[in-house]
Parts: structure tokens; sequence; C-alpha cells
């Protein structure tokens, strides 16, 4: 009986000792963007996100994680990715909410109130507030989407990028210009004629003629050699737009044990604080490398911007109701946007009424 009861005991004592050893485990995640990692917030997923959920897991857990990495198309094009982060094609996807604007139409409201902040770092703690007193903005993409926001993503401050010098709104009437989703609305109201684009098909549309110009940041002007075709850039001063997003399949997230999740997490806000930035830190480089090209590089005056900033006037106030019709807490999300752009020092050519 004494043998039995020690055979048991040895027996239940060695479960218990490799308990520990069958809970390790490695996580393979999918993570993946349209974009390709010359541009700068992809660049960041696989030079700062991936390595440090890498090595923080790897640390501070018995686990390990193994990300596959698709960039550029690979896994999943710019307009699908949120599509293949929802279905689990990818478990963890970066892209443009510009996109999406049927699945996601409020999620570009800074781009519904143009001319505001040229820093990107402000740009996404501003975005940051309004997502965190609008909880609608988040919890759709877990409720509708099936995935989870892991960080905002800033893009540096937007300019116009053309082919042939411009002084006068005027100069740009009839000329057709490329933008992405909600900012081809602030060339229409120009008078050019917009053309909805992806910065992968940038080079070859403009070497054709397809447009002769781009609403864009000067890292995606150098980096897609855009300077070899658009000799001429004009610091407009749209604004640094946060309408990106990092997010992660809430199947997949769910798999992951606690301390994994606290971590991809964690890495998250520091990914999206640091898309800010690297942003801003890299744009008067990015001017000067432009220079050095060959590029023009100047600004536009003042009073061109406040002309541009009129003819917009109404717009903010007309996407609000248009979207408040819909059900959407546009109103509020645009009034808290104006708000916290000025708490953070921004001063609008138009001071935009939306209500």
């Amino acid at each position: 009986m004494k043998f039995t009861v020690t055979a048991a005991l040895a027996a239940g004592l060695a479960v218990l000792s490799a308990t520990p050893s069958a809970a390790q485990e490695t996580f393979r995640l999918r993570i993946a963007s349209g974009h390709p990692p010359v541009q700068t917030y992809v660049n960041l997923i696989t030079t700062f996100f991936v390595p440090e959920v890498t090595k923080r897991v790897a640390e501070r857990t018995k686990h390990k994680v193994q990300f596959v990495e698709g960039y550029g198309g690979s896994m999943v094009k710019v307009a699908d990715t949120l599509e293949g982060v929802q279905s689990g094609i990818i478990d963890i996807g970066g892209y443009c909410f510009c996109f999406e604007p049927s699945n996601l139409p409020l999620h570009a409201f800074q781009v519904m109130l143009p001319f505001g902040t040229m820093s990107p770092t402000a740009s996404v703690k501003l975005a940051r507030e309004v997502y965190d007193q609008v909880p609608y903005l988040s919890k759709v993409l877990e409720d509708k989407y099936k995935q989870k926001l892991l960080g905002l993503i800033a893009d540096n401050g937007y300019n116009l990028g053309t082919t042939f010098p411009w002084k006068t709104v005027a100069d740009l009437k009839g000329q057709k210009i490329a933008g992405a989703g909600l900012n081809l609305k602030w060339l229409e109201y120009a008078g050019a004629t917009p053309v909805q684009s992806s910065l992968p098909e940038a080079y070859t549309s403009m070497q054709t003629g397809v447009y002769n110009g781009w609403i864009m940041f000067p890292s995606g002007w150098l980096q897609f050699k855009l300077y070899e075709i658009g000799k001429h850039y004009a610091e407009t001063g749209f604004g640094a737009i946060t309408w990106h997003g990092l997010t992660m399949n809430t199947a997949s997230f769910a798999k992951l044990p606690k301390e994994v999740q606290d971590i991809i997490v964690e890495v998250g806000r520091e990914y999206e604080t640091k898309t800010g930035s690297v942003n801003e830190e890299n744009y008067p480089k990015q001017l000067e490398e432009l220079r050095k090209l060959g590029v023009d590089v100047r600004k536009v005056p003042d009073e061109v911007r406040a002309e541009w900033a009129k003819s917009l006037a109404d717009w903010p106030r007309q996407k609000a109701k248009e979207l408040d019709a819909q059900g959407l807490p546009a109103t509020q999300v645009l009034e808290l946007t104006l708000a916290a752009a000025e708490k953070h020092g921004h001063k609008w050519p138009v001071r935009y009424v939306v209500k």
C-alpha cells in the first residue's frame, strides 16, 4: 500500500514537472501590409514592432513568437488588408483607412479638416485623444471587422508634388492629380481633376501621364522615386494625417496567453508613438534630400493656403452631416479634433464650423 501511494505521488510529481515544459509554445503570426518596407510605417513594423515583440516575449515569458512577414502586396494588397485581417488570412495588418471609405468612413476624420497640424507627433497624439473619447472608433473594428486596434499610424505632412510648376490655386484647374480616398476632395474644391491611386502604382502612372501630380508627404516622393518625374514639390501644408492603423485578428489575439497579449499591446502603443516621432524627425531631412536631387521645393504662401482653405470651409460640416445621418458620431469626432489640434498649438487658416 505504501509503495502504491509513493508510486502515485512520484507519477504526479512527474506530471507537474513536465507541465512547464508542455506549456512552452511557439506562436507563429503572419504580419503584412500592401505597402512595401520603404514606406515609413511599414519599415517600423519590420524594424521595430516585429523584433521588439519577438525579443520581449522571449525575455519575459516561457513562450516564443515567430513572425512570417509579407509586405508590398506579397500577402495582401493595399485595399484588401482589412479583409485579410478580418478573415484571418493574416494575423496582423498595417493599412490606410483611406482604402476603406465604405467600411470605415469616419476613421479618415483628420482628412475632413484639411490644413491641420503638420506635426506627425501632434497628429497621432490628438488622434489618440479622439479615439479615447469616442469608443466607437475602436469598437467597430472589433465588433464588425473582428480585429483589435494595436496602434494608430501617423503619416508625415501632406503637400503637393507635381510635374509642372504652379503658383496659385487657379493654376491647378483641370490638372489631373492623384490622391487617396477623401483627400481627393481637396483637389476637387481647387478645380483640379482628382484621380484615385495608391503609391505602388504612382511612378508608372505619373510617367505615362495618367496624372501629373500627387498629394503626398516627402517620404513618399523620395521612397517611390517620384522625384525623377515630378520636379516640383510645394509645401502646401495640408496636414500630417493619422489615418492608418495596425490591427490584429481578434481570434488570433484570443489564442495567445495573456502575458503575450500584453506585450503585443505594449509594443503596439510604442510603435504608434514612433510613427509620429520618426516621421517628424525625417521630414526636414527628406525635403533637403529632394532639393539635392534637383527638385524645386518651395513653400506655398499663406494667402494661397488661406484661399484653398476657404474653398473647403463648408465641406467639414457637410461631411459631418452626411455621416451623422448614417448613425456615426461624425460631428462629435470633428469637434473634438478641432479642439485637440488647437490644444496642441495649431492655428487653422480657416476655423471650420461643424455644427
